[in-house]
């Protein structure tokens, strides 16, 4: 009788646990190898866009220059190696198209900077280069410290104390500007937006609430016009909401800011309850107030004079009127289709050409086809949020990914609209290209959230019914 050997538990237990890490192993982690391939191209952009505005302005390569900008693109490579082992499954195009757009507006600063002799800490893209290594610092500890974004949930009314605080921090003595807006604070060696963090803080605290009161907000309501349109009581959300954000434009004089907390919080809204009659309500209430500032704020009824007589001679020459828009608009329709090519432009002309004004600035370089691209990138980039949160099992991942997303999309339609006279102007950054330390910190969190969030999706266990 030949023996038969006796398999034990603990030993097919054993050799399961190494089958898996072994396939693990080999199995090729084929969203990293095409974000690393995608990466790799956005750096060649941004290192081709600062040797063409060199060779455009000075005819010559700087190859100091070029090591010094290279520190960005070195840190966004340590974050696809950090997301290889931490989150193998994250979205492989929220990275690089964040690192094209950030590269695309140093190339942007830095011609500027060239063409109006700023050199050293005082030139803007220098300041900008550090700022965009910041920014992807705190991005690699989000994803190295966040290994799960659900903890944030614990955090919901906290993170909406931190909001409020943070949004109030520019009228604590000592610590405000004196600015066009009361929404930069000081600490002496640097100065920075706390608005711009305060709509993360407020996003997690938007997405907690919603999870826990969507019930009620879902309820049953009146049925007119083939949509039901929620009950009275149910409104005092969005009412408190409206009212933060006209407080935020009567005492910081920031129409950007609370248009924008307020259109991340309806369209939150929607994703949480699904019914349109809340967006219908939402774009009511937004228009009534943007009337009633125009009407008693004596700034926001200047952005509106600007906005629909804007070529008028004596709107252009007055103080505050709308000369910095016309030539935002002309720089446009100098740069045509195919643009002058970087560094043959002269984008420099309009006032704040590197900040408020940077769609202009690249529009006339790189024509409205280099702008289309631009604008495709952003597209690209909401989409794959959105796709992450539709494609979550987690109500608190789905509405937190889709407010990050949609607050990029809605901040570029707000500065894109007003430079293009679409819309009044108001007083945001374009994400990732703008000059400015605080925003770009800000949205490079934002992308630390949805990598760490899609990767949570897509590692998911999927119930499947058969």
């Amino acid at each position: 009788m030949t023996d038969q050997k006796v398999t034990r538990p603990d030993e097919v237990s054993a050799d399961t646990a190494v089958m898996r890490a072994l396939k693990k192993i080999r199995v090729p982690a084929t969203q990293r190898n095409r974000e690393l391939g995608l990466l790799l191209f956005a750096i060649a952009v941004y290192g081709s866009a600062i040797v063409l505005v060199q060779l455009g302005v000075n005819g010559v390569v700087e190859s100091g220059y070029l090591m010094l900008a290279g520190i960005p693109a070195l840190l966004a490579l340590v974050v696809h190696v950090v997301l290889r082992l931490r989150a193998r499954d994250a979205d492989p195009f929220v990275l690089p198209i964040a690192t094209v757009l950030t590269g695309l507006g140093i190339a942007m600063i830095y011609r500027i900077d060239l063409a109006v002799g700023l050199k050293g800490w005082d030139a803007t893209a220098i300041r900008q280069i550090a700022w965009a290594s910041i920014a992807l610092v705190a991005a690699l500890l989000v994803v190295i410290f966040v290994r799960n974004y659900r903890v944030l949930f614990r955090y919901t009314y906290l993170s909406g104390l931190v909001g409020i605080l943070l949004l109030l921090l520019p009228f604590v003595p000592g610590l405000g500007t004196e600015q066009n807006a009361d929404v930069w604070v000081s600490l002496g060696f640097v100065s920075f937006q706390p608005g711009e963090l305060a709509k993360i803080a407020l996003a997690i605290f938007f997405a907690g609430y919603l999870v826990r009161t969507r019930e009620s907000l879902t309820s049953t309501g009146t049925r007119f016009l083939f949509m039901t349109w929620p009950r009275a009581r149910e409104l005092g959300p969005l009412l408190i909401i409206w009212l933060v954000s006209l407080g935020i434009i009567v005492l910081q004089r920031d129409l950007g800011t609370g248009l924008l907390i307020f259109g991340m919080f309806v369209a939150m809204l929607y994703v949480a309850t699904g019914k349109t009659s809340w967006v219908l309500i939402g774009v009511v209430l937004a228009a009534t107030g943007a009337f009633l500032a125009s009407r008693v704020l004596p700034y926001v009824r200047g952005r509106f004079e600007n906005w629909l007589d804007a070529f008028n001679p004596a709107v252009v020459d007055a103080d505050g009127g709308s000369y910095q828009l016309t030539q935002g608009i002309f720089g446009l329709a100098h740069g045509g289709l195919f643009g002058t090519g970087l560094g043959q432009g002269r984008p420099y002309i309009t006032p704040l050409s590197q900040s408020d004004y940077i769609v202009p600035s690249l529009g006339e370089e790189l024509g409205l086809v280099g702008l289309f691209a631009i604008l495709a990138l952003y597209m690209v980039f909401t989409s794959r949020g959105i796709r992450v949160g539709l494609a979550g099992q987690d109500d608190f991942g789905k509405l937190l990914a889709t407010g990050f997303s949609f607050t990029i999309a809605l901040q570029v339609f707000i500065m894109v609209g007003g430079v293009t006279r679409v819309i009044p102007l108001t007083g945001l950054t374009t994400p990732f290209l703008a000059a400015g330390g605080s925003s770009l910190v800000a949205n490079w969190i934002i992308v630390a959230f949805l990598l760490r969030i899609s990767d949570a999706v897509r590692s998911r266990p999927r119930v499947v019914i058969g």
